[in-house]
This record gives structure tokens, sequence and C-alpha cells, in this order.
């Protein structure tokens, strides 16, 4: 399957990989999912089931700079589905969709009751999914513009009765998404699938320092500076400023207080946007006269006169 060999060859690639910036890593993984359709257009295969394939491939794996990667895909799924109901609602005619309703309740209530009790039977049962979760899965289905997308398919190829087809998914996806949705909760529960205790992903970004008006400063120790010499604790940087890593010989490590700084260590530190001009003028003043700066009348302007 092309989606299948885009995903492994570029999970492979982009682990391996090194881009000149961060920033090239979410759009090397959409090229990725661009290449997988347009092989599964050449292969006369169903490039969108391409896509998914090689997104689900691609997100499940341990890439560099993954949270960067997974915003910007979620960013631009937001944008996508904007777009796509904009283009749904210029589709759907408010006067057609009336008639549509009583044919959309018995097409939904069948599709509920029967074939997708059905369908996710035969699909479940060879992988050992228990009752209960096929149970859910019935009930829950596939929803949101999906099953819209596809039935303007027939209606782009001018397929007789497309568009009456076109108002009758329109509206059943409407109608059941209301109903459903508040049910799936309690009915999860009610069939005990619900996982409250298993562990979830771990997602690590730079928000929890936007709440706190704080920002990552990068200090590098280079020959010459004063800053070599100095423990940790000499620094003296102001409440609200702390050295949180320290790289050393490509090795990273929490710094004690008495850990001393050496020549070509870098720096990270967390400081407050209060107390973050206060912490550069001491990190300079340290830089050109050590820890006795202050003795030396340093206060580490800018400007040395």
């Amino acid at each position: 399957d092309s989606g299948v060999a885009a995903g492994v060859a570029g999970t492979w690639a982009l682990r391996r990989a090194a881009l000149p910036s961060a920033g090239l890593y979410p759009i090397a993984a959409v090229g990725i999912t661009v290449l997988a359709y347009a092989a599964g257009a050449v292969l006369h295969a169903a490039g969108f089931l391409a896509v998914y394939v090689a997104g689900v491939l691609l997100g499940n794996a341990r890439l560099s700079h993954r949270q960067a990667i997974l915003g910007f895909a979620d960013g631009l799924a937001w944008l996508a589905q904007i777009g796509l109901f904009v283009l749904l609602g210029l589709l759907a005619s408010p006067g057609r969709l009336g008639a549509a309703v009583l044919p959309a309740v018995v097409a939904g209530l069948a599709l509920v009751l029967l074939a997708r009790p059905l369908s996710v039977a035969v699909s479940a049962l060879p992988f050992g999914v228990g009752l209960r979760e096929q149970a859910f899965l019935s009930w829950a289905g596939l929803r949101g513009a999906v099953p819209i997308v596809l039935a303007t398919i027939p209606l782009s190829e001018r397929v007789p009765g497309a568009e009456r087809l076109f108002d009758v998914v329109f509206v059943l996806v409407v109608i059941f998404t209301l109903v459903q949705t508040g049910t799936l909760g309690p009915f999860a529960r009610r069939l005990r699938v619900t996982a409250p205790a298993e562990a979830a992903e771990i997602h690590v970004e730079t928000a929890p320092l936007e709440r706190m008006r704080a920002d990552l400063l990068q200090v590098e120790v280079p020959p010459g500076s004063r800053l070599a010499g100095v423990h940790v604790d000499e620094l003296r940087l102001p409440l609200g400023a702390s050295v949180t890593l320290v790289l050393r010989d490509g090795v990273g490590f929490v710094p004690a207080p008495d850990t001393r700084l050496k020549t070509g260590d870098s720096l990270l530190i967390v400081a407050t946007a209060g107390v973050r001009d206060a912490a550069e003028r001491r990190l300079r003043a340290v830089s050109r006269r050590g820890h006795l700066a202050r003795w030396f009348g340093e206060y580490g302007d800018e400007v040395v006169n």
C-alpha cells in the first residue's frame, strides 16, 4: 500500500534527517502525506486512504520535534475544516433539506440498528474485539463531515440522483450527530468500555511558560568569559529566574547549586517576564567580572564605560 510505504519511509527519513530549522519538520511531514496521495493516484489506489494510513504511522512514531509537527498538523486540520464547512454550506440548499428529513431518518435507523452492527462485527471479529466494544463502535459510527464529503463525489461526477443523495446524507449526519453525541459517554460507561486509569501520552508544550509569562533563555559560556569557574548559586539570579539545564560536551544535566560552569557550557534559564532584563544584566555582569561583579561596579549594562 502506498500509504504504508510513505509512512514507513517518511518515519525513517524524519528520524535521521538533520534539517537546518525546526520549522521544516512539520512541512516535511505534510510533504510525506502529499507524496502518499500522489503515489496512490499513480497506482490508481485510494489517495485519501493512503494519506490517512501515512498520517497514522507518522502520528504514532517517535519523531524529532514531534509536538511541533502535531501542532502544525492540528492547525492545518482546523483550517481545512473551516474551508470544508464553508464549501458544504454553499452546496446545501435549505429549501431542499426539508424533503430529505424522512428518508434520512429511515436510512439512519437502518444504519444504526442493522447495517453498522453487521459491518462492525465482520470488521472487528478477526481482531478479537469483544461484544461490548463492538456495540459501542456500532453506536458511535463515523460522524462529522467525512460522510458528507464522500457524498459530494457523485455530485461532482453529475451522477443522476446525486443531489438528493447529498441532501439525505447531509440531514442524516446532522440529526444523528446531535442525537448520538450526548449519549456516547453514558453508553460507554454502561457498557464498561471506558478506561480512566490508562496512562495517556504526556504532551510537552511551551504553554506553561506562556501561562506564567516566562521565557526560556539560552546562555553560552564562550572562551574568555568570567562565567567559567563560577558556581551556579554564585550567579545570584533574581527571584523568578533559574538555571534549569546545563549542556556540556553534548550531555545535558540538571545543575546543583555547587555546579561549576565551564567554557563551552550552554545554559537553559527560565525567567519570568518581570525579571528577564535583570537576569540578563546579572549574567552579563558575571560574564565580564566574575561572581564579584558588583564589587567592581559592574551591573551588566549593554555599554561598558
